[in-house]
């Protein structure tokens, strides 16, 4: 590991969780450094636009750089190019808003957010990190991965971001075995009062899960039967046709029924 190169990265994060603005002693109390390593690393960035500095307070800030690199990660992720057809048809066969997304340590990233079909003001959530327990895309994802990565999310920190948010081990693999069974996942106001989520896993074409797809919206409009069951084939299918699209084996794009 090129040591300069980890404290870059780790000036980045501080910047994007612990915002709006750092000084450089700030940063150099949070990752243990010597303030001059601190600025000429700020420094650097800065030229490449991965920071930028208040001019009245001199603190830093995330530089508009970053916004470039995260439009080219995103145009060249397979899984969000290829999902572009089916999460519109998707959020027009539900009427709900889909997002797909991937796990990026023990959050799930957004790379995708189709709207729902209605007119009414939407916030675009791509870009967007949920810890993975609190979320369907997440739980969808757990459910397939290698027991190895399972049980490194498993045994891991697991947030609460409201009352309904499952922490205890013993359920969340009660509720993993669960959506293994039935090839979807369903999230009920874990990630946000109101809210409710259902997703199936995604495979590519080497037979190992690469993210999720899903549904969110209204907890009543979601969970309500014969909803559920409506929405959880939709998804299901949606997610079968998605990973046949990426080169997923037949096996692996299979998802059980209800």
């Amino acid at each position: 590991m090129v040591q300069a190169v980890h404290r870059a990265v780790q000036i980045l994060r501080e910047l994007a969780s612990g915002g709006p603005r750092l000084g450089v002693t700030d940063l150099a109390d949070r990752l243990g450094v010597a303030k001059p390593t601190v600025h000429a690393l700020l420094r650097t960035l800065e030229t490449e636009g991965l920071v930028s500095q208040d001019k009245d307070s001199a603190k830093y800030q995330l530089g508009p750089g970053l916004v470039q690199l995260g439009n080219s990660y995103l145009d060249t992720h397979e899984l969000r190019t290829r999902s572009l057809t089916w999460a519109d048809a998707l959020a027009k066969r539900a009427g709900e808003a889909v997002w797909v997304g991937v796990l990026t340590g023990d959050h799930v990233l957004v790379v995708h957010h189709a709207f729902r079909p209605e007119g009414a003001v939407q916030i675009l959530e791509v870009g967007a990190s949920i810890p993975w327990n609190t979320c369907a895309l997440g739980k969808a994802i757990a459910a397939s991965l290698p027991a190895a990565e399972r049980e490194r999310l498993l045994t891991g920190e697991r947030a609460v971001l409201t009352g309904a948010s499952v922490t205890a081990r013993n359920e969340l693999e009660h509720q993993l075995t669960d959506v293994a069974g039935a090839g979807y996942a369903v999230e009920d106001q874990e990630s946000a009062i109101g809210d409710a989520g259902i997703a199936s896993p995604v495979f590519d074409r080497s037979g190992e899960v690469v993210g999720a797809i899903g549904i969110v919206g209204p907890v009543e409009r979601m969970l309500g039967e014969p909803a559920r069951q409506e929405l959880a084939v939709a998804v299901r299918e949606t997610a079968r046709n998605l990973s046949r699209d990426l080169g997923a084996p037949r096996r692996a794009a299979y998802t059980p029924g209800p």
